[in-house]
């Protein structure tokens, strides 16, 4: 049987495969948005979920994807507010 983390990774997979076929159908603009927020947010998880040790158990999977996902927010946040300062070292 195999673990809880090839079995995320798998799901996120085709969870992605789903949101591009919602990106890419051409009758329904909501269609679309769900499409672009499911790819974007299985992504993120993605990042997450495949950092994660192979044998980890469902409650240490669960907690080292908290743990990594506050990273990836930090590290979004930082470029976010960097950017002013960046931009007028460049200008």
């Amino acid at each position: 049987m195999r673990g809880i983390v090839p079995r995320a990774e798998l799901a996120l997979i085709l969870i992605m495969g789903l949101g591009f076929l919602l990106i890419v159908q051409q009758w329904s603009f909501g269609g679309y948005q769900l499409g672009l927020l499911t790819v974007i947010v299985a992504t993120i998880l993605n990042i997450a979920v495949g950092n994660l040790p192979r044998t980890a158990g469902l409650g240490r999977a669960l907690r080292l994807t908290l743990v990594l996902l506050a990273i990836v927010a930090v590290v979004f946040v930082a470029g976010i507010l960097l950017v002013p300062y960046l931009a007028r070292l460049g200008g």
